[in-house]
């Protein structure tokens, strides 16, 4: 962790430049972020929100419970991960706690064990429309307000070969990740007809997150729907229900 005070981020104008204006007072009532990850992914889309922050580990047990819902699992992680990356901080900052679960139906689907069952997930999602949640939690370490909410996106995946798979599966992306894909690979590109935020199914609701942060008195300062689509070339289609808490 750093140093209690100093937080890393990155914007687009340049690394650090968010946290370097935190330190010259020009964002004096903006409460500071933990993230709960390091999950390079989220730590590029979170340093969209142009609100200092830094990185924690939050090790945790991922084990589902016997017939856990894929939903009431996301939730259940999420809360547990900000639970664990509080247990070090007193300090009055948010943590922001994220659990992405990918769901066949009632199935979750978690990260590939090895390229053989990188390859079943991907052939078993192949064609198919399934569900990507991911649970957000946010928690004041200092006071204890906590929030968990859940966006919910089906992902349609297009008919891919299994010479495809084999290729993704050699470029090593597939085995961090839950459902086994990444959905803006550029070389695989495994949905299609995509339709809703893109951003919840690369693990990090920007939008939802926003939105969640109201409720602790912290508004972001930039545009957030537009600087999401901007960076990663996407034309939303549902932040304005998002942003208004009517999906």
């Amino acid at each position: 962790m750093s140093p209690a005070g100093v937080f890393s981020i990155h914007t687009g104008c340049g690394q650090n430049s968010a946290a370097t204006a935190f330190g010259k007072g020009l964002y004096p009532m903006i409460m500071p972020l933990v993230l709960a990850s390091q999950s390079s992914r989220r730590r590029e889309l979170l340093a969209l929100l142009e609100i200092p922050f830094e990185a924690v580990a939050a090790n945790i047990d991922e084990t589902p419970y016997p017939g856990e819902a894929p939903e009431s699992y996301a939730r259940r992680l999420s809360r547990e991960k900000a639970q664990a990356a509080a247990s070090d901080i007193s300090r009055n900052v948010i943590i922001v706690a994220c659990d992405t679960t990918v769901a066949d139906g009632d199935t979750i689907l978690g990260k590939p064990l090895d390229a053989a069952d990188a390859a079943a997930i991907l052939r078993r999602l192949r064609g198919k429309t399934h569900t990507v949640i991911t649970a957000v939690t946010l928690l004041n370490a200092a006071t204890g307000q906590a929030v968990t909410q859940a966006a919910i996106s089906p992902v349609t995946m297009r008919d891919y070969s299994d010479a495809e798979i084999d290729a993704y599966i050699q470029t090593g992306d597939p085995f961090d990740k839950a459902g086994a894909y990444a959905i803006q690979h550029m070389g695989f590109h495994p949905a299609t007809g995509f339709a809703h935020c893109y951003a919840n199914v690369m693990g990090l609701p920007l939008c939802h997150i926003a939105r969640m942060l109201r409720g602790f008195g912290v508004e972001p300062l930039n545009a957030v729907p537009a600087s999401c689509q901007q960076h990663i070339l996407y034309d939303c289609l549902v932040f304005e229900s998002i942003m208004s808490n009517i999906e």
